[in-house]
C-alpha cells in the first residue's frame, strides 16, 4: 500500500490540512494517508503547543468518518525533538509492505537541507510538495524523487485560528465540526 504522510503539530488541524489531505488521496497514487501528530519539529518552540494527546485527539474527531485517513502516535514514541527521518526509518520497520510518501508544503522544502539526513530521505522517499502561499516553487531544489502537486494553495494556519480564538473571534468554520466542538468546550487557545 501507497500511504502518504503528513507531518504537523496539528495545533489545531484546519480543513486547510483536510482540503490538501483530500486532493492528495483523490489526485496522487497514494492510497491512503496518515495525520503523523510531532510532538515537537526541532524547529519550533514547544510553549505554545496543546498537550500531544489533545492535538491528537483533535485529529481523530476531524479525521473519524473517512476511511482513506488515519491519526498516527507513532512520533510519540521517539526521542524529542522528532526527525523525520527517524520516524521514516521506524515506520518502514513496522510496516515494510508499505511504500511511504512523504508530504510537505513548498515552504518545508525550501528549507530541507538543514533536516537530518536529508539526502537518505531523498534517496529512499518519494516527496509531494504542495504549493503554499508566497513560496515559489521554480526556486525549490530539484530532485527525481521531489514531486510537486499541483494542490489547491491554502492560506489558512493554525497560527491564524489560535489567534483569532484568543481575540475571541468566531472560526468555526475553519476547522471541521467535531474538532471546533472540542476546542469550544476545552476552552483551548482562550
Amino acid at each position: 500500500m501507497k500511504v502518504g504522510l503528513y507531518f504537523g503539530t496539528y495545533n489545531p488541524i484546519h480543513i486547510g490540512h483536510l482540503a490538501i489531505a483530500n486532493y492528495l488521496v483523490e489526485f496522487s497514487d497514494i492510497d491512503q494517508l496518515w495525520f503523523v501528530v510531532s510532538p515537537q519539529s526541532p524547529f519550533k518552540t514547544k510553549k505554545k503547543l496543546l498537550d500531544n494527546y489533545q492535538r491528537l485527539e483533535m485529529v481523530n474527531l476531524a479525521i473519524e468518518d473517512d476511511d482513506r485517513f488515519r491519526a498516527s502516535s507513532i512520533e510519540f514514541k521517539l526521542p524529542i525533538p522528532s526527525y523525520t527521518i527517524d520516524t521514516l526509518t521506524y515506520l518502514k520497520e513496522r510496516h515494510p509492505k508499505n511504500e511511504f510518501y512523504l508530504i510537505m508544503g513548498a515552504d518545508n522544502l525550501a528549507h530541507i537541507d538543514k533536516w537530518k539526513n536529508t539526502e537518505l530521505i531523498l534517496s529512499d522517499y518519494h516527496l509531494l510538495v504542495y504549493p503554499r502561499p508566497g513560496v515559489n516553487k521554480e526556486s525549490l531544489r530539484k530532485h527525481p524523487h521531489i514531486h510537486f502537486i499541483e494542490a489547491p494553495v491554502m492560506e489558512i494556519s493554525s497560527s491564524f485560528i489560535r489567534k483569532a480564538i484568543a481575540e475571541g473571534k468566531d472560526v468555526c468554520h475553519f476547522l471541521p465540526k467535531k474538532t471546533w466542538k472540542y476546542i469550544d468546550e476545552m476552552s483551548f487557545y482562550k
